[in-house]
């Protein structure tokens, strides 16, 4: 299905001005520096605009300001999970001030994620021994 050609707009704004926590991790991570996992920044799939997307793992890194504190933020980014779970895309979120400060952790999360068993609810595409 083809991605709405405003979606694609404002990925590429996005990529444009993005955070400096997502300047940080993107850094971190682009061009496979990250244990080898390529990921996409800013990347549109299921309707929605993820910052960044590992393919490979079914993996969504969301990067959260102040502003997802907020009830009615709380449940949209809730839905959305959900959503993107039925999609059989994994989603991992961190504050940007933890990116900022705690990079080494942050990392230390994604590692873990990244090398995490798929999840029950994902459709296998081999047949288990």
């Amino acid at each position: 299905m083809p991605i709405p050609p405003e979606l694609l707009t404002f990925a590429r704004r996005l990529r444009k001005e993005q955070t400096d926590a997502e300047n940080l991790l993107w850094q971190l991570l682009r061009g496979r520096r990250f244990c080898g996992f390529k990921f996409r920044r800013q990347y549109p799939i299921a309707g929605y605009i993820l910052d960044f997307y590992c393919h490979d793992a079914a993996l969504a890194v969301e990067l959260d300001g102040g502003g997802h504190n907020e009830d009615e933020q709380r449940l949209y980014d809730e839905e959305r999970t959900k959503i993107l779970a039925a999609a059989n895309i994994r989603v991992i979120r961190f504050w940007n001030h933890d990116v900022l400060n705690s990079w080494e952790a942050v990392l230390e999360e994604l590692y873990a994620q990244l090398n995490a068993p798929p999840h029950p609810a994902c459709d296998l595409k081999f047949p288990l021994p």
